[in-house]
């Protein structure tokens, strides 16, 4: 039996799952579901953005609205145009196989006649945003009195966004004795008033603690003196090759001008706040969704009811004024059960502010340092060796090889590899070989980075691994494959980074000789997986040495994986 069945669900919507591919609930469906479905009542629930949350209250309404009935029934409110026309565009997937049923879209920046003819043809489920819902109420272009189910989504944003009064008045024309379902992934005390005013003994369902963070998400801070944000910015980007990231600003200004400098210096990235018309606001989204650019940044505001799959890091350029928001912001990645990173790039009186998001997220930070030059230019060279390995072949060079073969004829193999591993590396080692540090010590000063021959006795050993994201690994699950693999304890694994092909962790000194033996020949599902001790600080002069004389790097025998686009910077 299918699991969703088990729920409770009827054959039109386990046709449309199947169709999807969907086979395993989320949390909050296996806990929504049965009691949306079983019983008339109120419910409230929390749960992260990413969780599945449409789903679970999506295929209880669409199984309770008579699609015979051309009355609205059923109200969705949400607190952006891109999440209402998400959340409209998955009902209208999941009720594919339920004849007569209709989904109108509501919101602003469209034809607001053309929005009020798709109601009049018969929508029994509309979903909204508060703003052009009053406006329509107003001009007695909908009739929501006869509503049986009205859902609050995203109730906590809808709030911070100030939509409170539209939401009450909006509330105040449909029945009371209707069912109201409200989900949120935090629980303020607005949200609170909401469910006290407007629901009767509700079921409340949670998934994780009260407003906590998910665990698929790690939480970091890199501490830096404010005038150095934007160059520890630019180091973040550089030592993860493959971001995928949404970058957090206060400000409208400031939002537009970390976007500027970024393009400016070779990124792909792009600005999104309110002052985009709604076409720029679309072009800007189209192109983020499909890759083009790989560094969105934004305001709070701007960025709410985005659902974009697969980001791989939150960047928070300044912390929010509100501290809550922080778990809206994070909640961008490590969705649908991925994981993801969510930094904070932090002042040293911006400290307080991530002992008291973690007092309310439940997660605790790690602190971690911006790297330096040499641990960029290494994790720019395997990328790039990663990347040479794994492209494919255009046939038609064969026509220019043999004048190429005479060209580089009188170069051996080594040199060969050096001289177009240089071409791009290059560019970066000249770029980064006189930066500065720009780690800061919480007791004050600027950070000196020990040399890795000074580093004492007993130290943090950093390491390279020739497996990543193409593997199959994020940072959870490569941390829990290498601490049960070595059998170590639960914190003797840290600083995880995965790369798409290839990995760095650190550990403690004590465990070097067992990490280096066992991964002596070792081979899991017939591949060779190898470790070895990154040349950059944080690592031993004998692993340094044992790099040098045993394990020479070659572009042609690790595992490399494959980058998108994004040129250096100048």
């Amino acid at each position: 039996m299918n699991k969703f069945e088990q729920l409770g669900l009827n054959e039109e919507l386990l046709m449309a799952i199947e169709d999807m591919g969907f086979e395993t609930p989320s949390e909050v469906q296996e806990k929504a579901i049965p009691v949306l479905l079983a019983d008339n009542t109120d419910m409230v629930a929390l749960a992260q953005t990413g969780t599945g949350k449409t789903a679970a209250f999506g295929f209880p309404l669409i199984q309770k609205i008579n699609a015979n009935d051309k009355t609205t029934q059923g109200l969705i409110l949400s607190p952006t145009r891109e999440l209402c026309l998400q959340i409209a565009n998955e009902l209208k997937n999941y009720s594919k196989y339920v004849k007569g049923l209709r989904v109108a879209a509501i919101y602003g920046g469209a034809s607001i006649t053309e929005q009020a003819r798709d109601v009049k043809k018969g929508a029994q489920i509309i979903a909204a945003t508060p703003g052009r819902m009053q406006d329509m109420i107003n001009r007695g272009m909908v009739n929501i009195s006869q509503i049986e189910y009205c859902i609050l989504d995203e109730a906590d944003e809808m709030l911070n966004m100030g939509f409170y009064e539209d939401i009450t008045s909006i509330l105040s024309h449909t029945p009371e004795e209707k069912n109201t379902w409200l989900f949120s992934a935090t629980m303020p005390k607005e949200v609170s008033t909401i469910a006290r005013k407007f629901m009767h003994k509700p079921e409340e369902i949670t998934v994780g603690a009260k407003n906590s963070g998910t665990d698929t998400v790690q939480h970091e801070y890199y501490l830096v003196n404010g005038r150095d944000r934007y160059q520890a910015l630019k180091r973040l980007a550089d030592a993860n090759p493959d971001i995928f990231s949404v970058i957090f600003c206060r400000t409208k200004r400031d939002t537009q001008n970390v976007a500027e400098k970024l393009i400016e210096d070779g990124y792909n990235a792009a600005a999104l706040h309110g002052d985009l018309s709604q076409n720029q606001r679309d072009m800007v989204m189209k192109s983020f969704r499909t890759r083009q650019i790989q560094m969105l940044v934004a305001t709070d505001v701007a960025a709410r009811g985005i659902d974009v799959d697969d980001i791989t890091h939150v960047i928070n350029y300044q912390l929010p004024d509100e501290i809550e928001t922080y778990n809206h912001r994070s909640g961008r990645t490590g969705r649908a059960g991925k994981s993801g990173i969510s930094m904070v790039i932090v002042a040293k009186s911006e400290l307080r502010k991530i002992k008291a998001i973690e007092r309310i997220i439940k997660k605790q930070f790690e602190a971690k340092k911006v790297p330096n030059s040499m641990e960029i230019c290494e994790i720019q060279l395997y990328h790039l060796a990663s990347k040479i390995k794994n492209t494919e072949i255009n046939e038609e060079v064969d026509h220019y090889l043999p004048a190429i073969n005479d060209v580089l004829r009188d170069i051996d193999r080594e040199d060969l590899i050096k001289k177009m591993v240089s071409v791009e590396f290059g560019r970066f080692f000249n770029y980064y070989k006189k930066a500065k540090d720009l780690n800061v010590s919480s007791s004050g000063g600027q950070n000196h980075a020990s040399a890795p021959e000074d580093l004492p006795e007993g130290g943090n050993v950093r390491y390279f691994i020739n497996v990543g994201e193409r593997d199959g690994y994020d940072w959870k699950s490569l941390k829990d494959f290498l601490r049960d693999t070595v059998d170590l304890g639960r914190d003797d694994i840290f600083k995880v980074d995965v790369k798409e092909s290839f990995s760095f962790f650190n550990t403690d000194a004590t465990h070097t000789e067992d990490i280096l033996r066992t991964f002596t020949d070792f081979k899991k599902n017939g591949r060779f997986i190898n470790i070895e001790i990154s040349k950059n600080p944080g690592g031993s002069k004998k692993g340094r040495d044992r790099n040098r004389k045993g394990n020479r790097f070659s572009a042609s025998d690790k595992g490399f994986g494959k980058k998108g686009k994004k040129g250096r910077r100048r």
